[in-house]
């Protein structure tokens, strides 16, 4: 896999998402960050996660979609738990995946990562597809952007965020990235 010129991959189903904007003049992209996702909460498949990256998620479709439905969200990449990959954000661009986030003393994580969810819930297993496929993807993007870090979303906004939560193998992905 490699990130093509126009900052997209080809290998991944690319739907655009309006939640995006320019990264500031210079910024390099050096951090990953990991989240997880699924909606409703704990049901996986279904385009709901579609529909909220790109405004047009349905908040009577379900209670939970009431309080997230006008939400301005997005992240570059969905890894499904069936292995599918999507893309909503070209790289180059900023998505709006991590809100308000500090990494090693920088804020606004948003403007130097790019931001990868996984389909699932912080109490329990991702699949291990999930984590071929991100380990592919992070190949992908090393080979293309001055990629130095991963994080997880609990680790940049640690007062507002559990995810990808304690069921994430850490050390299962490291070892991957070793190989």
């Amino acid at each position: 896999m490699k990130i093509g010129p126009d900052g997209l991959l080809p290998q991944a189903r690319y739907i655009a998402s309006p939640n995006c904007d320019e990264r500031p003049p210079g910024a390099a992209i050096t951090l990953l960050v990991v989240h997880s996702i699924s909606l409703p909460p704990g049901q996986y498949g279904g385009d709901a996660i579609e529909r909220l990256f790109t405004n047009r998620l349905d908040p009577a479709a379900h209670p939970y979609f009431r309080d997230i439905a006008t939400l301005k969200l997005s992240s570059h990449f969905l890894v499904r738990r069936d292995g599918e990959l999507l893309q909503f954000v070209p790289v180059q661009r900023r998505a709006w995946h991590a809100g308000a986030s500090c990494w090693r003393g920088r804020s606004r994580c948003n403007d130097f990562s790019v931001g990868v969810e996984l389909e699932g819930v912080e109490e329990s297993a991702f699949e291990d597809i999930q984590y071929a496929r991100l380990n592919e993807l992070l190949r992908a993007l090393r080979g293309s952007l001055p990629l130095s870090d991963v994080a997880a979303h609990s680790d940049v906004a640690p007062d507002r965020k559990t995810d990808p939560g304690a069921h994430f193998d850490w050390a299962r992905l490291l070892a991957d990235l070793a190989r």
